[in-house]
């Protein structure tokens, strides 16, 4: 892991990013570049991380082997626009926008570039993203299982079809909201039945934590784990009804496709 990486913004996304690239010891900070708008946004990042920062987008540009965009996805034509005549044919482009397509920004490029599109969740904060990965027909497979291994500092990542991107932002992207709600409401129920809040927080936390450990370690479909929890006529399967009962597994669903539809709507808006 040898190339220079920089950093176009550096918003909640690109600092979690920066810092796993720091932090994980494989990557030389002084060959990471970042770019900021403001002078006291370039004096914080200094303090973090022993990294160069600079206030030009062009001098990022022009000191990288590989671009992370790490805008809002308003931000993505201006800022194509502005780099777009330095941008070489070897340098790697990374879109971590939702939103933004691949042949929207090969447009805006106006000419062949090596475009990686991603899309990281939040728990990218926490090392412990998931990550998806597409790429233009410029980039090489060697180029993408490079850039999948710099993933790969932030949690796990999936090789799949821009076309799938949708589903993976319902399914990965968006689903931390679920889980933090489903959390909240544990804790609501533990409140109600006599425990502390934060207490009950901190519980409910670690239950998550433990029961997708479990699933991710032992492969053991979900269904069969649910059943090693469940005694016959025991408390658990009349919890189990209950959440059935009032469409737990179906408000999932709808609500996933929800989600899936208004990130296909929004990505024909922006075209």
């Amino acid at each position: 892991m040898n190339k220079k990486i920089g950093f176009i913004g550096c918003g909640n996304m690109g600092q979690a990013m920066l810092g796993a690239l720091v932090n994980s010891e494989q990557i030389d900070a002084e060959s990471i570049m970042a770019s900021v708008r403001t002078e006291s946004s370039l004096r914080e990042l200094r303090k973090k991380w022993p990294i160069r920062v600079t206030l030009n987008n062009l001098e990022v540009v022009e000191n990288s082997d590989i671009i992370i965009l790490a805008v809002n996805p308003a931000q993505y034509e201006s800022i194509i626009k502005e780099i777009r005549e330095v941008i070489t044919s070897d340098q790697i482009i990374v879109s971590i926008a939702a939103g933004i397509n691949m042949e929207q920004m090969d447009d805006w490029f106006g000419k062949s570039s090596k475009i990686i599109k991603t899309m990281p969740n939040t728990p990218v904060l926490v090392q412990e993203g998931m990550t998806a990965i597409c790429t233009n027909e410029h980039v090489l497979e060697s180029e993408l299982e490079m850039m999948t291994a710099y993933f790969r500092l932030f949690g796990e990542v999936e090789v799949m079809e821009e076309k799938q991107f949708d589903a993976f932002i319902a399914l990965c992207g968006s689903s931390p909201a679920y889980i933090f709600m489903m959390i909240e409401a544990m804790a609501d129920g533990a409140v109600k039945l006599g425990i502390p809040r934060k207490q009950a927080i901190r519980m409910a936390e670690q239950t998550i934590l433990g029961s997708a450990k479990l699933a991710l370690d032992t492969g053991i479909h979900p269904a069969e784990l649910k059943d090693m929890v469940c005694s016959p006529g025991g408390a658990t399967i009349a919890a189990v009804a209950e959440l059935e009962k009032h469409g737990f597994r179906s408000a999932v669903i709808h609500a996933m496709e929800s989600c899936a539809g208004h990130s296909k709507k929004m990505n024909e808006e922006m075209e």
